[in-house]
């Protein structure tokens, strides 16, 4: 278990890469994104900062937890839609999923409202990393014209069953430009 009682693994704001140099497309490894109980390895494996820092195959893999929560933030553009998606795969030994709600949550700005969307992908993940929500379902959200805070803040939770749950890998998450 990591030294003192902050269960939460805190991002690292170096770990969120920009494909094209913009503020257009943004990717968020393992390292980037806030894991509840993150900081202890009984529940989650996140890779170090020294053993990541080239490593494109950095993933974060669930040991056990039954309050799923991994989060990120970034700072958008106005007048600009984005989608989000998140790249994961199950391990061979993945259990506690069937019939746990797992949703991807996003909203613009500290007081922003939540947009929310069940990752049905979730029941029958395969072991290849895999894009949620699919492209035929895409999650987006707009950034509007006015708007002061223009922080996007999303999410991937399973909070509400109460059952323990085993075997994901968070490989990244990726926002970038709706057009």
């Amino acid at each position: 278990m990591a030294s003192g009682s902050n269960p939460l693994q805190d991002a690292e704001d170096d770990a969120i890469s920009r494909p094209n140099g913009d503020d257009k497309h943004f990717v968020f490894k393992p390292r980037a994104l806030n894991f509840v109980w993150g900081n202890d390895s009984r529940y989650w494996r996140i890779p170090s900062r020294t053993s990541s820092l080239s490593n494109d195959d950095e993933v974060a893999e669930l040991v056990k937890v039954c309050w799923l929560e991994v989060t990120g933030s970034v700072q958008l553009n106005p007048l600009t839609s984005y989608q989000i998606t998140l790249t994961l795969s199950f391990k061979g030994d993945a259990s506690g999923w069937s019939g746990s709600p797992v949703f991807m949550t996003a909203k613009v700005g500290k007081k922003g409202k939540y947009k929310w969307k069940k990752l049905k992908e979730l029941e029958n993940l395969p072991k290849e990393p895999t894009e949620v929500p699919s492209n035929d379902e895409p999650f987006v959200v707009y950034v509007p014209e006015g708007q002061i805070d223009t922080w996007l803040y999303f999410g991937l939770y399973e909070v509400w069953s109460g059952k323990w749950k085993r075997g994901l890998r968070v490989h990244q998450a990726v926002i970038k430009e709706k057009k």
